[in-house]
């Protein structure tokens, strides 16, 4: 019986452990753990290198948006291409035409983030759950997205999730995230990144019924945009 109710207390001081491990988080309010950073950087001249096949970290978008460049769609924001895979920067440059992992040409502005179909999501309410499609190693995953703010106060910008429907139209999430530097402290925006509400569905990632997925973001004064992507 001694030995039985020892090895009850080492489960339960372990599980305690486990659950303070993966709740604890940093200062800022970002989990502890490993992660892959991504920095959205806002400059007001438009970067003229193309920013493709590298290992980089970083993507360039307007520091304000709308000012006459060549984005011709109806998002009023830079556009940051999603397509499926192990996270990484294919193209880092919005301010000329956006190309995937592969070299192919896909828009004729805008940058491309790969990142796998996240299965950590929240079904919104009143919602169906259209859920991920496994393309291979690294196409799927179970992870969270935290953002933050950094630099001079007083920016402020929107990232909404975007894709064509079926009938060639541009549909945009009804969750669209607020990002500004008050407070500078990190926090969850995974579903509004990683999913797409419309009507009563919620949408994964790269789910059925849509094509060309992506982020508009609408800066207005933003210099620095992190984004920390933790997997499950």
């Amino acid at each position: 019986m001694r030995k039985l109710g020892l090895i009850l207390a080492v489960f339960l001081m372990t599980a305690l452990y486990n659950i303070t491990v993966v709740l604890a988080q940093t200062g800022n309010g970002a989990p502890n753990g490993p992660h892959y950073n991504l920095n959205i950087i806002g400059v007001t001249n438009g970067k003229k290198p193309p920013l493709t096949g590298s290992d980089r970290h970083t993507i360039f978008v307007p520091l304000v948006s709308d000012q006459g460049a060549a984005d011709t769609d109806t998002s009023p924001g830079a556009d940051i291409f999603l397509t499926q895979g192990p996270f990484t920067v294919c193209d880092g440059n919005t301010f000329d035409p956006a190309y995937d992992c592969f070299g192919n040409k896909i828009a004729k502005q805008g940058a491309v983030f790969q990142l796998p179909c996240n299965q950590n999501i929240t079904t919104a309410t009143g919602t169906t759950l259209m859920a991920c499609t496994n393309t291979g190693p690294g196409s799927v995953a179970n992870y969270e997205v935290w953002a933050r703010v950094v630099g001079t106060p007083g920016g402020n910008g929107t990232i909404t999730t975007c894709a064509i429907d079926a009938t060639n139209t541009e549909v945009c999430s009804m969750d669209t995230v607020l990002v500004r530097n008050k407070p500078n402290r990190f926090s969850n925006v995974t579903d509004a990144l990683t999913s797409l509400v419309s009507g009563t569905s919620t949408f994964s990632l790269f789910s059925g019924g849509f094509v060309n997925f992506f982020w508009d973001y609408d800066n207005n004064g933003n210099k620095l945009l992190q984004l920390r992507f933790y997997l499950m």
